[in-house]
C-alpha cells in the first residue's frame, strides 16, 4: 500500500513530515515499510498553501490495511491543525493490486501538481474513478498533494531526487527557542559542501536550515545521499531530538520550471525558464527591490524582480543594462518574474565618451573650447569630436543564483548544474 498525505500544517505550526516521521515508525506494527519516504514538494506559487507546498508519501506491505487507513487517519484528526482555515487535511491510499493501472496516471498528475495550478474537484475526481481509499477534512484541498506524492512514489526512477534529513524537537519544546550551536553548523557545512547544501549562508553568515516557526522541525540538512546528510548532522551540536526521518526529495531539482518560448505563454501561478534581452536598466525601488524589464524576440515585456530578501544577488542584478541577452529562471505573480537564477549569456557593450588620443603622441588631446574640437598640447594635432571607448562591464557571463537565505525549495543549486558549456557562479 502506498500512503499519501498532505496539508497537515499552519502556519502557526505543525509540519506535514513530522505526520510522516511519526506514521513511519508506527506503522510498522501493520507491516514492512518497503522504501524511503517521500517529501513532494508541488508548485510553489498557490495561495492556498500554508507554507513550503510539501507532501509526504510512504510505501508498507500490509495485510491487514483497514487498520492502517484507521490508524493514519486518527493520527491525522489528532495532530493537524484542522482550526486553521488554511488547513484542509487529505490522505490517499493505493492498494497494491492498483499500482500499475495508476502509476501513468498518476505520473502525470505529479507533474500537473508541481507545475499547474489543480482544482479540489480534479482530484476528487480521479479518487472516485479509480475507486481506491481516502480521506479529506473540510475541503479535502490536502487530496491534491496527496495523490501527487502517490504518483511520485509510484514513478521513482520519473524523476531527479535529493535527500533531507529531517530532525525533529521533542514535543514539551515545542513553540520555544531552538537551542543550537550555531557554529557546529558552519562547522558541518565546511566538511560536507558541495555534497550538502543550503546549511548555512557563507555571505550573509545566516544558518539557513533551522526555521523560525512554531514547527517541529529542529533543522533539515539537504545532500545528494543518505550518506552525507547523516555525516552533516554527526557534526552538529543542538538540543535532544525527539526523531528523525531520511525523506527522498524532489527538493533542488528545478522540477517546477516549465521552459517558455514567448512572454505571451507566461501566465501568473507558474514558473518558467524564459530567455529574453534587457529592454531598461534595473531600478531599485521601495524595499530595496530591484526591478527590470525584459523583451522577447515578439517585442513582448515582462517585470524580472530580485526582491529584498535575495540579498547580494541584487548587486549583480543592478549592472545589467539594456541589450544584456539572459535567461531567468523563477516564479510568477502579479505579473512579475521573481528571479531564483539568472544565465548571463551575452553583455552588450557598453561605451563611454572620451577626449581623442593624439596618433603622434600618444597622450589624449585637450578641448579647445565648446564647439572648437579638440588639440594635442604638444604637437598642435587636432580633431572634431570625442570617440567612444568600451567599458569594463565588470561583470562574467554565466549562471548564477539568489544566496541560499533566499532558495526556494524547488529550485535546484549550481552545485547541482552538470552544464559543462556554462560557466558556473555558486553563491558562495
Amino acid at each position: 500500500m502506498i500512503i499519501g498525505i498532505d496539508d497537515t500544517d499552519s502556519n502557526e505550526g505543525m509540519c506535514t513530515t513530522y505526520l510522516g516521521a511519526l506514521l513511519l515508525d508506527e506503522l510498522q506494527a501493520y507491516g514492512t515499510v518497503e522504501t524511503r519516504p517521500l517529501l513532494i514538494r508541488l508548485n510553489p506559487t498557490i495561495p492556498y498553501k500554508t507554507r513550503g507546498n510539501a507532501a509526504v508519501a510512504m510505501k508498507l506491505k500490509t495485510d491487514c490495511p483497514e487498520k492502517v487507513i484507521a490508524h493514519v487517519v486518527s493520527r491525522i484528526e489528532e495532530f493537524a491543525r484542522i482550526e486553521c482555515e488554511k488547513t484542509n487535511p487529505g490522505a490517499v491510499f493505493i492498494p497494491e493490486k492498483a499500482y500499475e493501472k495508476l502509476k501513468p496516471v498518476l505520473r502525470n498528475f505529479l507533474e500537473k501538481a508541481v507545475k499547474e495550478v489543480i482544482e479540489i474537484e480534479e482530484a476528487k475526481s480521479l479518487i472516485s474513478e479509480s475507486g481506491v481509499p481516502s480521506k479529506g477534512f473540510k475541503n479535502g484541498r490536502g487530496l491534491i498533494g496527496a495523490l501527487a506524492a502517490c504518483g511520485a512514489m509510484l514513478n521513482l526512477e520519473e524523476w531527479d531526487h535529493t535527500f533531507e534529513y529531517l530532525a525533529y524537537r521533542q514535543k514539551e519544546k515545542w513553540g520555544t527557542p531552538r537551542k543550537i550551536e550555531k557554529e557546529s553548523f558552519f562547522e558541518a557545512d565546511r566538511n560536507t559542501y558541495p555534497d550538502t547544501w543550503d546549511t548555512v549562508d557563507l555571505k550573509n553568515r545566516l544558518v539557513v536550515c533551522v526555521p523560525h516557526s512554531a514547527d517541529p522541525v529542529l533543522f533539515g540538512i539537504r545532500g545528494k545521499n543518505p550518506a552525507v546528510v547523516t555525516k552533516a548532522v554527526s557534526l552538529i551540536r543542538a538540543e535532544p531530538i525527539e526523531r528523525f526521518a531520511i525523506y527522498r526529495t524532489n527538493q533542488g531539482t528545478d522540477m517546477h520550471l516549465i521552459s517558455a518560448e514567448s512572454i505571451a505563454e507566461i501566465r501568473d501561478m507558474h514558473s518558467y525558464t524564459l530567455e529574453g534581452t534587457v529592454s531598461a536598466v534595473p531600478e531599485t525601488i521601495h524595499g530595496g527591490h530591484v526591478i527590470f524589464p525584459i523583451q522577447d524576440g515578439d517585442g513582448n515585456e515582462i517585470d524580472c524582480a530580485a526582491f529584498e530578501p535575495t540579498k547580494n544577488f541584487r548587486l549583480l542584478i543592478r549592472k545589467l543594462r539594456p541589450g544584456d541577452r539572459i535567461v531567468v529562471s523563477g516564479s510568477v505573480n502579479s505579473r512579475t518574474f521573481n528571479i531564483e537564477k539568472i544565465e548571463i549569456k551575452k553583455l552588450a557593450p557598453l561605451y563611454r565618451e572620451e577626449n581623442p588620443v593624439c596618433p603622434t603622441c600618444g597622450k589624449h588631446m585637450k578641448s579647445s573650447g565648446q564647439n572648437q574640437g579638440f588639440r594635442c598640447k604638444k604637437c598642435g594635432t587636432q580633431a572634431t569630436s570625442k570617440i567612444l571607448c568600451e567599458t569594463n562591464r565588470n561583470l562574467t557571463e554565466g549562471l548564477y543564483e539568489v544566496p541560499p537565505c533566499a532558495r526556494r525549495h524547488l529550485a535546484k543549486p549550481l552545485v547541482r548544474e552538470q552544464k559543462s558549456d556554462i560557466e558556473i557562479h555558486p553563491a558562495r
